[in-house]
């Protein structure tokens, strides 16, 4: 408390008012007003207020639109101009490229394997050479038609689905399985796009594009983690779900890779651009889109998004493939693949989530806790006053750059990284993030969701 009252009193000097009521801290200046769903354990940090006040107070030039509410979930901390863990409406006429930035649609997906951890266990060393090999030394064979890609983004998944290959990785791949997992990925149908937002090198005249971000994970807190289900917590929501006790599951996080900074950086500067000259640029750097150019970047945004949806469904056709090769009798089925860092429309507004999940009701959604740390699977309450949303995790408690400084990692007998670069270890070893149990305690008591079952770490893959 006495350190919450010190960062009362220096956000006063700035002209920011702090309560906190209900669980909640309830932020103000004379621009704007935000929630933050936060325990008193974890840290309020000045930087993240300061973004998330700025971020709750954008306007067009003209006043006419802007930012009608603005929350945030226990995993909130500063980003690099948003702060993450963030959920801001603005009125449906009205969107912030920068508040989602380039890594659009980053989002997580999970699949069953219906194969008991004995099992995989048994054929450990096969599986782990074959993971590796595809996951983290460009081993993948992963040819996509031209027309396959443009059917992606001007069609949609389905589209890109019926026009992939019978080569490489799509000899195997069950096409029937993955049109009905279609309808387990959350709001991926309210995504539009259109090919002439995406690189040119994937909508050209070529045959057989090799594209290099197509089935990676890609950096940061992004990985591929074998669990284990360790606990159901909602006998009748897990059965639903296909989860059972015992069972080895497969989370992937990340995100739309190239593409995502393809249109998320050109969408900012596009934003930036479009700033009236003479008028006095915002300090947050937070521009925002009204009209026609909004509608046009939700269409660019959305072309990334979908992307995003192909990388992760090639990344766990590259698990089931390994692992049916590695151990056999492989049952593996989509549990659900959810978005985090986009925009949607909803109950006539436009929803931005940076870094945080849609959790509507009866939506399901993941919650992964530090690297090591266990994970939940949650279904969303459909909360109003938070914006029928979630975390998207635990949250950074340190900076990369200063748990570098920290050289120790935490390591447990039951589970293991597998990285080619050991900074991965550090930078995002157990410490620099918020422990899990207290952000999904503080979700369930206000409301938020409700725990289906938590997943144990086995082997994380980290590029």
């Amino acid at each position: 408390m006495k350190n919450i009252s010190r960062l009362q009193s220096a956000l006063k000097r700035q002209g920011i008012l702090v309560e906190r009521r209900h669980g909640a801290y309830h932020l103000s200046n004379q621009h704007a007003q935000a929630s933050v769903l936060l325990p008193e354990a974890l840290p309020l940090e000045e930087k993240a207020v300061d973004q998330l006040l700025a971020f709750a107070s954008v306007r067009s030039p003209d006043a006419h639109h802007g930012v009608c509410k603005a929350c945030a979930t226990p995993d909130f901390h500063p980003g690099s101009v948003a702060p993450v863990g963030t959920i801001v409406a603005t009125d449906a006429e009205f969107v912030i490229p920068a508040a989602i930035g380039t890594d659009i649609n980053c989002g997580m997906r999970l699949l069953t394997t219906g194969l008991k951890q004995a099992a995989v266990e048994a054929r450990k060393p096969e599986l782990l050479r074959g993971l590796t090999r595809v996951l983290l030394e460009n081993g993948r064979n992963v040819p996509v038609p031209g027309r396959a890609f443009r059917a992606l983004f001007d069609d949609g998944p389905q589209a890109f689905i019926e026009r992939l290959s019978s080569e490489g990785l799509w000899a195997r791949a069950d096409r029937d399985q993955l049109q009905a997992e279609l309808a387990q990925c959350v709001s991926l149908a309210d995504f539009g796009g259109a090919a002439r937002y995406a690189p040119e090198g994937m909508v050209g005249s070529r045959e057989t594009i090799r594209d290099p971000g197509l089935g990676t994970p890609g950096g940061g807190n992004h990985f591929v983690e074998l669990q284990v289900v360790d606990e159901i917590l909602d006998r009748h929501a897990a059965y639903a779900a296909g989860l059972v006790k015992g069972e080895v599951v497969v989370m992937i996080h990340t995100g739309s890779r190239d593409v995502g900074f393809h249109v998320g950086s050109r969408w900012m500067d596009r934003a930036r651009a479009a700033w009236p000259k003479g008028l006095k640029h915002p300090d947050s750097k937070l521009y925002g889109l009204a009209g026609e150019l909004a509608d046009e970047y939700l269409t660019a945004m959305g072309t990334a998004a979908r992307y995003a949806w192909a990388n992760r469904m090639v990344l766990g056709e590259m698990v089931r493939q390994e692992m049916e090769a590695a151990v056999g009798g492989l049952r593996a089925r989509l549990v659900v693949d959810v978005p985090h860092n986009v925009v949607l429309r909803e109950q006539g507004l436009n929803i931005h989530r940076k870094g945080a999940t849609p959790a509507r009701a009866g939506d399901l959604a993941l919650i992964p806790g530090s690297m090591g740390d266990f994970s939940f699977v949650v279904s969303g309450l459909g909360n109003a006053d938070w914006l029928w949303s979630c975390s998207h995790g635990a949250g950074r408690s340190v900076r990369r750059q200063a748990v570098r400084r920290m050289k120790q990692e935490s390591a447990s007998g039951t589970w293991q990284c597998v990285t080619l670069r050991e900074e991965r270890r550090i930078e995002e070893a157990p410490q620099a993030y918020k422990p899990i149990g207290p952000v999904l305690e503080a979700q369930e008591q206000a409301g938020l969701i409700r725990s289906v079952a938590r997943l144990r770490p086995w082997v994380t893959f980290k590029a």
